[in-house]
């Protein structure tokens, strides 16, 4: 069955790469449509050298003014023959405008326009000429036969003084028909690769602008998260927090002046109190776990205060910024403070910590370096699910870094950096 299948798919594939498949008449097509848009080149060569050398830049400069109308001809050959879609190149302003037509003047793409016109167009209506030929010729040669049987015999035909010279005919035609399928295929892919680079948008500046727009884009939507973090924060903290807290001291003031109720009535005051002081504690870490308003009041050195106050470990805090950071960038590194020391509480078995913060300078601007150090056992692991799988994640969004040296035994100190532009 495995042999059967390779002699199928071995018909399949000599079948479609015949001389008279549609694979190298589509290619054939292809390349002898590269003559027409060519002769307007050839036309102004032709004046440049012969029939007006004393006016050298005319013929030129009409080849040039013709190059918007090529390009579009060149793009429907490839659309229509090749199925091929070559992008067109967009600009700020139309062409009509001044400003426009200076745009397209200096721009590169069209400079890499005039290079395919006047370069790879001629040459592939030379190549496509050549094809013609071979095709001609081959199909001339391999009826060297019928041309004998058709003609008279009176000497009309050359005596090559050599009885096999018409086998030799044939086979050469034989051959120049087999090789002229593939070789409109090498022409077709040659002219495919130099109208992608040329005629289309240059792709590592499109790639460029794609990662600017992108890089953009994500700056908005962090930016539209946070703000978003900082409304549903002060939502909870102006409304159900209040609310909350006017309910539990309501409590509180029913169980101290109503002393007259029964036993089980004074229970049931008291319990729905504590749940009422729960509920507040709850809603206050996540309030603050959302985005403390202490951060956007008073800056990180404030709120990273807070963060050490509460660590259940020693922690030694060091902040040194002139100048506050972009309010997404304090958020992270807010958020990547907590993370570590809940970290280190919670696997590092350390007795305390460091936490510096500070601006340096970096290659691209600021950059807000964060490090955590703790003295605990070390060894810590991204993939052992510490935590620092969030952490990466967490800076990654901004476009930052983190470093983590944990060896075994201690200590562990991770250190990122965050650009403060953000």
């Amino acid at each position: 069955m495995a042999t059967w299948g390779a002699l199928k798919r071995a018909y399949t594939w000599t079948a479609g790469h015949t001389p008279w498949s549609a694979w190298a008449w589509r290619n054939t097509a292809f390349s002898v449509a590269a003559i027409p848009p060519a002769l307007p080149v050839a036309t102004g060569f032709l004046l440049l050298t012969v029939a007006a050398p004393g006016r050298t830049a005319w013929p030129l400069l009409l080849c040039l003014a013709l190059s918007p109308l090529l390009t579009r001809l060149q793009r429907s050959r490839f659309r229509v023959l090749l199925g091929l879609d070559v992008p067109p190149v967009v600009h700020a302003h139309p062409w009509r405008t001044g400003r426009g037509l200076a745009e397209r003047l200096r721009s590169e793409a069209t400079r890499r326009q005039y290079l395919y016109h006047l370069v790879v167009s001629p040459l592939s209506a030379l190549g496509a000429a050549s094809l013609v030929l071979t095709w001609a010729g081959g199909l001339a040669c391999a009826s060297a036969y019928g041309w004998v049987w058709l003609l008279p015999s009176d000497g009309e035909l050359p005596d090559f003084g050599w009885t096999r010279a018409y086998d030799l005919l044939t086979a050469c035609g034989i051959l120049a028909l087999l090789a002229a399928p593939w070789m409109a295929a090498a022409l077709t892919r040659l002219d495919a690769l130099a109208a992608a680079s040329l005629l289309g948008p240059n792709r590592a500046r499109e790639l460029e602008r794609r990662v600017e727009d992108l890089a953009e884009s994500r700056a908005g939507v962090l930016d539209a998260a946070d703000i978003e973090r900082r409304r549903i924060e002060r939502d909870l903290h102006d409304g159900a927090q209040q609310r909350l807290v006017s309910l539990a001291m309501n409590l509180g003031i029913a169980r101290a002046t109503l002393t007259g109720l029964p036993p089980e009535a004074k229970a049931v005051i008291d319990e729905a109190h504590r749940e009422a002081k729960e509920a507040i504690e709850e809603l206050s870490n996540l309030v603050r776990g959302l985005h403390p308003a202490v951060l956007e009041d008073r800056g990180l050195d404030a709120a990273l205060s807070g963060i050490a106050a509460r660590a259940p470990l020693p922690v030694e805090l060091t902040v040194d910024l002139a100048e506050r950071p972009g309010p997404t960038v304090e958020a992270v590194a807010y958020f990547v403070v907590s993370e570590a020391l809940a970290n280190v509480a919670k696997h590092a078995r350390a007795r305390r910590c460091s936490v510096t913060v500070a601006r340096v300078p970096g290659r691209r601007g600021d950059l807000l370096r964060v490090v955590v150090t703790d003295d605990g056992v070390g060894g810590a692991d991204p993939a052992g699910g510490t935590g620092l799988t969030g952490l990466r994640k967490r800076v990654g969004s901004v476009d930052g870094t983190i470093l983590i040296n944990s060896p075994q035994g201690g200590p562990t100190v991770v250190t990122v950096e965050l650009p403060c532009g953000l």
